[in-house]
């Protein structure tokens, strides 16, 4: 597995968000490795499951930054992220009933998750605070 690379094309231009997804690209990694360095089920498990809490803390960051700074497309942009939570947690599911172990898909599916999520969802976001903040 590759290391997700934190670069310009993932800054939303919005310290404190960059500030998350940098954490939350570090924790994909940690993960990738993990896996890949053969660490116990229960390791992976932790930071499987640090991974989905922070994704969810990030998360609710965002959505208070969305009420505070009254953004239109609250309501989208919330329903994308539970979506997403709802995947993550189906992921976790599908890891602990097969046996503790993580695919290359489910990497695959965790990165395209991670990256689209931010330069789409967020991209609009940060355009947007950084205007109002």
């Amino acid at each position: 597995m590759k290391d997700l690379v934190w670069s310009n094309t993932l800054s939303v231009e919005v310290d404190e968000i960059d500030e998350d997804h940098r954490r939350l690209v570090d924790l994909f990694n940690i993960l990738t490795h993990s896996v890949a360095e053969g660490d116990s089920p229960d390791y992976q498990e932790a930071v499987l499951d640090e991974l989905i809490s922070c994704t969810v803390w990030h998360f609710k960051h965002e959505e208070r930054l969305m009420l505070r700074h009254a953004y239109e497309e609250l309501a989208a942009h919330k329903a994308e992220h539970q979506d997403l939570i709802n995947s993550a947690l189906e992921l976790q599911q599908k890891f602990l009933q097969a046996g503790k172990r993580i695919e290359n898909e489910d990497f695959e599916f965790l990165e395209h998750w991670l990256t689209e999520h931010i330069l789409v969802a967020d991209m609009k976001l940060g355009a947007y605070l950084a205007e109002v903040m």
